[in-house]
This record gives structure tokens, sequence and C-alpha cells, in this order.
């Protein structure tokens, strides 16, 4: 999981397993954010996601699950920008050991997106 800045650069990021969801990670990288919008997938559409952000001032830009029996409106122009997140993990995986995952530990995995972050960055 990753979060960006507006410009599409990695503010911070954690590793999870691969069975697990991504809501499982999502509390620990919106602890302590400070931002007017927080755009994410429909992965994210949580009541304690949204409620989290609102206590925090964040507005949601989360376009809702088909299931939901009332769904939660969003800004669908605002949404537009969450390509910039996806050119992100493009960039990432243009590195053969990110891609492939070639590293053994996860230490050294995390390390490793730091110092292609920092590349991507410095472009």
């Amino acid at each position: 999981m990753a979060l960006t800045d507006a410009l599409g650069n990695l503010v911070d990021f954690c590793l999870l397993p691969g069975q697990a969801h991504d809501l499982r990670g999502t509390a620990a990288l919106i602890e302590g954010l400070s931002c007017r919008q927080l755009l994410a997938d429909r992965a994210f559409d949580a009541n304690w996601v949204r409620e989290a952000l609102a206590e925090a001032g964040i507005e949601a830009v989360i376009p809702p699950k088909s299931n939901r029996r009332f769904p939660a409106e969003f800004d669908r122009d605002t949404y537009k920008w969450r390509h910039l997140i996806e050119n992100f993990f493009g960039k990432l995986k243009e590195y053969r050991g990110i891609a492939m995952r070639c590293c053994k530990t996860d230490t050294s995995y995390s390390a490793f997106i730091a110092i292609v972050a920092t590349v991507i960055r410095l472009r």
C-alpha cells in the first residue's frame, strides 16, 4: 500500500501479505494524516475509513461499492486524479527487483522501495 501526494510522489507505504485485504494497513497510513482530500479506490469504501477521515477533517473521495444500500457521494472530477497513484506503481515496477520481489526479507524490500521512490522523485 502506498500513500502519495498530489503530484504522485511517495509519502508513505506499508507492506502487506499477498493474501491480506488493503484495509488491514489503512489505519496505519491515515493516522496523523493532514490533507484536504484522500482519493482511494472502491476497496477502501468502509464506514470506519470514512469516519476516521471525517474526524480528521479530510474529504473522502472514494467511490462506493456496488453492494452498498445507501451509496455515499463522491466528487467524480477529483477522483480522475487517482491515476497518479497508478502511475507511481507503474514507475516503481519499471525496476525489475521490485516487480519480481527479488529481496528475501521485508526489511530489504522496504529499503529498496524507498531508494527507488527517491530516484523516481529526483527524475
